[in-house]
């Protein structure tokens, strides 16, 4: 190219011109025209931070609406270390003075950490907060005082870069009450066990979230641009125990368990016609409301498995009764013993050949007459009335940890299998399922279904019932009123439980002794359980009431040991329900022939 065109070099500089303004028309006809909404939400977000919103928790109520748990206003403290890293040692200083579990070396850690977010406290309450907000705040007005006068770069920066998010704190008004049930929920407000685990997915909600444009420092810009996705609030659950009942219940199985010197205890209360669970009582227990540490969190009524005893004998009678196999007319010779595949059966007392109705089997609690009665029935059917009963299977209350149980495979037993079963060894149950077995011979034969959880409340105020099982029939009306006649002869004269009895009230009951292996056993059994189960009024039942004591060291019976906190809890029950006696004179029924 000469120099001395110079019109050839100005087409050439045009032409250069042209091409870069071409380029940039071409980017911004892309990035208002083409695709605009892209590039915004990329902007948007560089400005943008996202805030969890905690769904409330639903509380967990008794049948009255008594709190056994509930969700109370607290605070998670965070920072912004990039505000916090100058001030930390002074902000370390005051957080581990106001805030109950903090330490100095781990805030400061937290206020100088690379990034923009750090956790420094959970569940502080409102109150604390509070006292820090003012603390800070006279401090800043110092601090503002003194840095009059001085140049920029000699001022002492302010104490900022705290914040707070929504953090409830689970509370237990009752303490205790119900702990085993309940259960509890850990730090990050999600179910550990009980109920709190098993219903976690109703009692959460839905968490929401807000996004907010925030300046260079990460601070919310107040008025601007913001979305919201409200949270979804909890269900409440409310339960069919029932507080003051299972408190009472409570304390009196405390007492059983130390003056009995047992490893644990239980006591439960089923409402006959409804199905529903007045109390679930165990001990030992714990206090959600303090730290756990070591205690177990199980719920024994349900995730502890036994063999019965001599209460099963009811469920033994009341299938032979169903099948026409018995009557309250047999009558059976029953010897001090009984061979069963080589292997020697007594009775908890000694005696010799003694004439026994079948009440008097039941009233002296005979192991050898109720295997002389069962022959009548093969074991096909009998395993039949057993799953009837709901031995072996779930008891429906979809409760985390339950056990169903353990009844022997198959129905071609060996006659020594038999033979145990029937008086209540060689099977394990949990406590509410013998209960529930109990309950159906007080209600005339019908299965009813336990029930814990009695329906759901929403936030606004509307009940959700939670739905259980349909009754089922399992063993014919006069089946169950024989069986319940038989009951009543253990709380009379010449019965084993006369410790049993409520003045003014007919009683049926049952006592129960048995065998148990565990830990420390070897395979062998080497423990107890003891227990009583019964129902009142006994002509017209309105509640059953079984207690059991695992492995009693100071002395073993279930007519001695369950028996009075059977009457004592029965009682607390017929008169806070206000269910007179019937009036009816308990029948006689003989018991030797």
């Amino acid at each position: 190219m000469k120099l001395g065109r110079p019109a050839l070099r100005l087409r050439l500089t045009f032409g250069v011109v042209a091409l870069v303004l071409s380029l940039f028309a071409g980017r911004l006809i892309v990035l208002q025209g083409v695709d605009p909404d892209s590039y915004a939400l990329a902007a948007t977000k560089e400005n943008t931070r996202p805030f969890l919103l905690h769904a409330s928790r639903g509380a967990i109520l008794d049948r009255n609406g008594v709190p056994f748990s509930v969700s109370e206003d607290a605070v998670a403290i965070t920072a912004d270390p990039t505000l916090t890293s100058k001030v930390a040692p002074q902000l370390a200083t005051l957080l581990a003075a106001k805030v109950p579990g903090t330490k100095y070396d781990d805030l400061l850690a937290g206020l100088t950490k690379k990034g923009r977010y750090a956790l420094l406290a959970h569940k502080v309450s409102p109150q604390i907060w509070n006292q820090i907000e003012t603390e800070l705040k006279a401090r800043n007005e110092v601090i503002v005082e003194q840095n009059k006068g001085k140049a920029q770069d000699a001022k002492a920066p302010l104490l900022t870069g705290l914040y707070t998010e929504s953090d409830p704190i689970r509370s237990h008004p009752y303490g205790t009450v119900a702990a085993n049930v309940v259960g509890v929920v850990g730090d990050e407000g999600k179910g550990l066990a009980g109920l709190e685990y098993g219903l976690n997915d109703k009692l959460s909600g839905k968490d929401g979230k807000a996004m907010y444009e925030v300046d260079a420092k990460g601070n919310k810009i107040p008025n601007a641009d913001h979305t919201v996705e409200e949270p979804k609030p909890g269900l409440t659950a409310q339960l069919t125990l029932d507080a003051d009942l299972q408190w009472f219940a409570e304390k009196r199985i405390e007492q059983a368990v130390k003056q009995y010197k047992a490893e644990s205890g239980t006591v439960i209360v089923q409402d006959v016609k409804t199905g529903e669970l007045l109390t679930v009582a165990n001990f030992p227990t714990y206090d959600p409301n303090k730290p756990l540490k070591g205690q177990s969190l199980k719920n024994p009524a349900i995730e502890q498995i036994y063999e019965p005893g001599s209460v099963h004998k009811i469920v033994t009678m009341a299938a032979l009764a169903d099948a026409n196999k018995i009557s309250l007319d047999t009558n059976l010779q029953v010897p001090g013993s009984i061979v069963v595949q080589r292997r020697v059966i007594k009775d908890h007392f000694p005696h010799g050949t003694l004439n026994l109705t079948i009440a008097g089997v039941i009233a002296k609690s005979s192991n050898v007459g109720t295997i002389i009665a069962s022959k009548e029935m093969g074991v096909p059917q009998y395993v039949r009335y057993l799953k009837g009963f709901g031995f072996g299977e779930p008891t429906g209350l979809n409760y985390p940890g339950e056990s169903r149980g353990r009844v022997p495979a198959g129905d071609e037993w060996p006659d020594l299998t038999y033979a145990t079963v029937s008086f209540g060894q060689g099977l394990a149950v949990n406590a509410i399922q013998m209960t529930a077995a109990v309950n159906a011979v007080a209600n005339g034969g019908v299965y009813m279904p336990p029930k814990l959880v009695k329906n759901y409340i929403d936030t606004n105020g509307n009940q959700i019932p939670n739905p259980t099982a349909p009754p089922r029939r399992v063993v014919s009306e006069t089946a169950a009123k024989e069986v319940s006649t038989m009951m009543e002869a253990v709380t009379a004269k010449g019965g084993t439980a006369l410790q049993a009895a409520i003045d003014g009230y007919r009683v049926a009951g049952k006592t129960g002794t048995a065998q148990q292996t565990g830990e420390g056993c070897g395979g062998r059994y080497c423990k107890w359980a003891t227990s009583f189960a019964g129902f009142a009024p006994a002509d017209n039942p309105r509640f059953v009431t079984y207690v059991v004591l695992q492995n009693p060291t100071n002395g073993r019976s279930g007519g001695g040991q369950g028996g009075p906190v059977f009457r004592d809890v029965m009682s607390y029950a017929l008169q806070k329900y206000v269910v007179p006696p019937t009036g009816a004179k308990q029948p006689l029924v003989p018991l030797t022939w």
